[in-house]
């Protein structure tokens, strides 16, 4: 007798293989992208004024004027910034700046001398918006530690811009072989840089501390 078998089909199901998912929180926590746009050719070229800077000697003089005016108006604020802090360092750091500054007048005033220029000054808008941020900080804040940061932190940007200020000014210099201006210029930068040193030192030994449990 013939056995018969039937055989059995087995039937495989396919699963689809998964797509790579991009995981939401994953993708969070990547850092952008920088991405770079060219500016529009259709943008408009800002038009140069009838006395505008021709060559690097203009502008090295017009940049001479705007410091000037810079320097003569801290002379007026820095008392101001000394009668609100109430911290002894920081009272004897705007002390010691304020007699800086008016010596800083007088070297700038050697470089337009040793130009056969007469000392011009030019208001300087950087400068006054930074003084109109610093006596608005101590409009905002109660006198003690707290405005006493307040001032640091409004000095400092003072000094970052003179810094970077000077620092072009001496490149200039040097480059149009003013060998007074460079002398001047460069013994300023320094006395800027260690006042903001030193202003970073008192914010940071003491200052900061008192103004958080304040």
């Amino acid at each position: 007798m013939e056995t018969k078998t039937k055989a059995k089909k087995v039937t495989v199901k396919k699963t689809a293989t998964p797509k790579a998912t991009t995981s939401k929180t994953a993708a969070s926590k990547a850092p952008a992208k920088a991405t770079s746009k060219a500016p529009s050719k259709t943008q408009a070229k800002i038009p140069a004024k009838k006395n505008a800077a021709k060559e690097l000697k203009d502008l090295f003089e017009d940049s001479l004027k705007d410091i000037y005016w810079a320097e003569k108006a801290l002379t007026k604020a820095l008392p101001k910034m000394y009668k609100n802090a109430t911290d002894k360092k920081l009272q004897s750091a705007i002390e010691l700046h304020l007699a800086e500054t008016h010596v800083h007048v007088k070297r700038l005033e050697e470089c337009f001398a040793s130009m056969g220029k007469k000392p011009q000054a030019k208001k300087c808008d950087a400068m006054q918006g930074l003084l109109d941020e610093g006596k608005s900080i101590m409009e905002e804040t109660e006198p003690g530690p707290v405005r006493d940061s307040g001032i640091i932190a409004a000095a400092q940007k003072v000094e970052h811009y003179e810094i970077a200020t000077y620092g072009t000014l001496a490149a200039f210099a040097k480059i149009l072989k003013e060998k007074t201006c460079l002398k001047n210029l460069l013994a300023t930068l320094h006395e800027e840089k260690v006042c903001d040193q030193l202003l970073t030192k008192v914010a940071d030994i003491t200052l900061n501390s008192k103004a958080l449990k304040k």
